[in-house]
């Protein structure tokens, strides 16, 4: 029976961390992936509405269209141009804005004189999540300020109910926030399956896999070296880029225990080390291996809960209440990172009748919005404020 040295454990990690070094391809992706890679994913993905262009066009010249044009702040929109009615398609056609936003002429009497005045508000469907999303916003401000136009004239219903909704974190609801942890924990994922699968793959090719299982050491021995080696490089750079990139460069406030956090991550690296290296040993070859990693990777990654809660997925893909997904128990730590406590968010939202409301007939402007393929959308406000509560019509 063959027994394993003393101390072989040790120096066999340390030979996988002088290969890794020596592995110039790796190290790249590494270095790639927890710095640059990592900032790409959380800044690319946005489901807010940034920097976008917009023109308006004032034929009413009043005191509410100027108020109108002055909603548009940055950065969710550049400085307001103003342009003609006859600059509006050739403009739109060379790409120079988003959106549109049009006054027709007497739009402030007519308001007045409660004959129901329209708003027309031109967007560029070809930026399809841009243009989803500024429209509801850009509905949300027009709306609202046509509706406190209305009562400071009493030419409208004050709002029975006022929703009032405040964020104990991120209050800004700024993507790059939630979307830098779930980048950081992806990476993990996928690094450390690549690097001990790559590891594994190098002996094979190079034959020295068998060099070692003549040695006195065990596969046990073996595995443990590398999961051991390479989970401590991955540790290392998620800690790195945890404080340089998350913190420094994406200045993402953590506000939960980074301690907790990388306990859990310690944990995980056993599990996503054990799945490189069996990935690793069913696979014939390296181009084998990365086939089989991206099988693995996508379900691993899409069911965690990171890109869409577990509560929106369907029953059968639930895994919540088991042990199967290693990747959605790892997320659990990194919650309080990202977000207040569900009680203490709920505990922010206040729904309460304003002092000033007053029961009335009357009802504020409806904000009618024509999109370039010819349908119209109506939205009544019935909020104060900030608030942002809308009630199709």
């Amino acid at each position: 029976m063959i027994h394993a040295a003393p101390g072989g454990d040790f120096w066999l990690c340390l030979k996988e961390i002088f290969a890794l070094r020596s592995d110039v391809v790796m190290m790249s992706l590494l270095v790639y992936s927890f710095s640059l890679g990592l900032a790409m994913e959380a800044t690319g993905t946005s489901t807010a509405v940034n920097n976008a262009g917009i023109a308006f066009v004032d034929e009413d010249r009043s005191s509410l269209s100027r108020a109108l044009a002055s909603v548009f702040l940055p950065p969710e929109f550049q400085a307001v141009v103003f342009i003609n009615a006859t600059m509006v398609d050739p403009a739109m056609d060379a790409d120079r804005f988003l959106f549109v936003v049009g006054v027709p002429p007497n739009f402030e009497a007519n308001l007045r004189a409660r004959r129901g005045p329209e708003l027309q508000l031109l967007i560029d469907a070809t930026a399809m999540q841009q243009a989803g999303i500024g429209a509801s916003y850009i509905q949300n401000l027009l709306a609202d300020e046509v509706s406190r136009f209305a009562r400071r004239h009493d030419l409208g219903a004050a709002p029975q109910i006022d929703l009032i909704i405040r964020s104990a974190f991120n209050p800004n609801r700024d993507t790059v926030q939630f979307q830098g942890v779930i980048a950081l924990i992806n990476t993990i994922t996928t690094l450390t399956v690549i690097l001990t699968g790559a590891a594994l793959m190098r002996e094979r090719e190079h034959g020295t896999i068998e060099h070692l299982l003549v040695m006195p050491l065990s596969a046990l021995d073996i595995a443990i070296a590398k999961i051991w080696a390479n989970g401590l490089v991955v540790l290392l750079a998620s800690t790195l880029a945890m404080v340089i990139v998350v913190e420094g460069l994406l200045q993402i406030e953590i506000a939960g225990s980074r301690l907790l956090f990388f306990l859990g991550t310690v944990l995980y690296l056993f599990t996503a080390t054990a799945l490189g290296i069996f990935l690793a040993t069913i696979a014939r070859s390296m181009a084998q291996f990365a086939l089989l990693f991206i099988l693995a990777i996508i379900p691993l990654q899409m069911l965690s809960g990171g890109d869409t809660p577990v509560e929106n997925q369907p029953d059968s893909a639930d895994l919540d209440p088991g042990p199967a997904h290693p990747t959605l128990h790892h997320l659990k730590p990194s919650d309080p990172l990202q977000r207040c406590d569900t009680r203490e968010c709920l505990a922010q939202l206040r729904c309460r009748r304003p002092a000033w409301a007053a029961a009335s007939d009357r009802q504020p402007a409806a904000i009618p919005t024509l999109h370039r393929n010819g349908s119209l959308g109506l939205f009544l406000t019935i909020n104060e404020g900030s608030s942002q509560c809308m009630q199709r019509l």
